[in-house]
């Protein structure tokens, strides 16, 4: 196959564009029952920095997205098991479970790595939980974020299959941003991703940080250790644990590669440098560790105390 018929194969990729329209009529209908009913689940400039992040990134995705799918081809070439997989019922069903356990690595490293967390922290930093928040979609994670998903072509699944299961795993995760929507029955809440656990996962409560990562399915996080349930006593507190003060796009979009680059100037090792780069957003060579886990792990030493 020429790149000629590469590039075609892909352009063939639109799925995800059909789902615009949907999540647009969405946001307006969430936003007008917001309205009658005086909820606030919107706030004008937290919304508008989410349609900006929405425009930026199929630009910023754009050629890593290109190059993954010429890659994901050839490794598919090479898959002793692409004769095998081809696009069955079983295939598909076989690969929503595959692309959800590669997505949860991928988005819980997102944010125990800090260099990740700088291209994903852009969702996080909404405060407000609503549908035009999904759109507010993690920009400089798309220079890394095919890199996870290099294992799936090796499985023998093509690329355009495996890219129309990311995109359908994204459109799911579209409809958990909400707060509108309370628990649903406990089997359900116990296998899929649901707006509760969601909430959990955008919140900055040192109760909730850096937990409930799976895109369609929760079991990941109940096996790895990550999960918390929403707790009706404790309300999510949406946006950073230190939220930022600029609206402006393109703050929104780097403000953390401009923390980790303030850090870096002011560290006078390698060692240290490399540890902002690779360890948990909030570790620091001279002050306080921030990283969630320290903060749990003090939060529950000071619970112990006062029982």
């Amino acid at each position: 196959m020429t790149f000629a018929q590469i590039f075609s194969d892909f352009s063939n990729d639109k799925l995800l564009y059909f789902f615009v329209p949907v999540f647009l009529l969405a946001v307006a209908l969430e936003y007008g029952y917001s309205r009658r009913r005086r909820l606030a689940l919107y706030e004008a400039r937290d919304t508008r920095a989410s349609f900006w992040m929405m425009f930026f990134t199929p630009f910023v995705e754009f050629l890593p997205k290109l190059g993954a799918f010429v890659i994901f081809y050839y490794l598919h070439e090479w898959s002793p098991l692409r004769d095998v997989v081809q696009r069955q019922w079983w295939a598909w069903a076989l690969l929503l479970v595959l692309d959800d356990f590669v997505y949860y690595w991928f988005h819980r490293l997102n944010h125990e790595v800090r260099l990740f967390w700088a291209g994903h922290v852009t969702h996080h930093s909404a405060i407000r939980m609503n549908f035009a928040t999904a759109l507010r979609q993690g920009v400089g994670e798309r220079l890394h974020k095919f890199l996870f998903w290099l294992p799936l072509p090796l499985l023998g699944f093509d690329p355009l299959m495996i890219f129309t299961m990311m995109a359908l795993n994204l459109f799911y995760q579209f409809w958990i941003h909400t707060e509108l929507i309370g628990r649903l029955p406990a089997a359900l809440e116990f296998v899929f991703n649901t707006p509760s656990h969601h909430r959990v996962h955008h919140a900055s409560n040192v109760r909730y940080l850096d937990c409930n990562h799976g895109g369609i399915l929760i079991i990941w996080d109940r096996i790895f250790g990550s999960f918390s349930e929403e707790v009706p006593g404790e309300k999510p507190c949406y946006g950073l644990t230190s939220n930022i003060t600029s609206y402006r796009p393109v703050d929104v979009a780097t403000h953390e590669y401009q923390s980790i680059w303030r850090d870096w100037k002011r560290s006078r090792r390698w060692s240290e440098r490399w540890r902002y780069l690779l360890l948990a957003p909030g570790w620091s060579h001279d002050g306080e560790d921030k990283r969630a886990r320290v903060l749990r792990r003090q939060a529950a030493t000071a619970g112990g105390a006062e029982s």
